[in-house]
């Protein structure tokens, strides 16, 4: 599932590691402060984007398919890997 995902995220993690070199770019030549700040977010939101993308493909794919042809331990794994992730995604 994740192949077919690939068109959607690998650009959105490309931009943020261009905007990443930008913001180092931006420190080296001393830019000012919210510049900065303001160039992170946008590096961070595109990350998340991604992340949602690429979580998206494995709710759809591998989880599904657990929770409509896994045994019992199989469906508990992947539901406890999903609250897994939510809790880092909070932090």
């Amino acid at each position: 599932m994740m192949q077919a995902e690939q068109k959607k995220v690998a650009p959105l993690i490309k931009m943020a590691r261009g905007q990443a070199e930008a913001v180092l770019k931006m420190i080296e030549d001393d830019r000012y402060c919210l510049e900065i700040a303001n160039q992170i977010s946008a590096t961070e939101s595109l990350l998340r984007k991604a992340r949602r993308e690429v979580l998206r493909a494995h709710l759809e794919g591998c989880v599904r398919e657990a929770l409509e042809c896994g045994d019992e331990d199989e469906r508990k794994a992947k539901l406890d890997e999903i609250i897994s992730l939510m809790d880092k995604a909070e932090k």
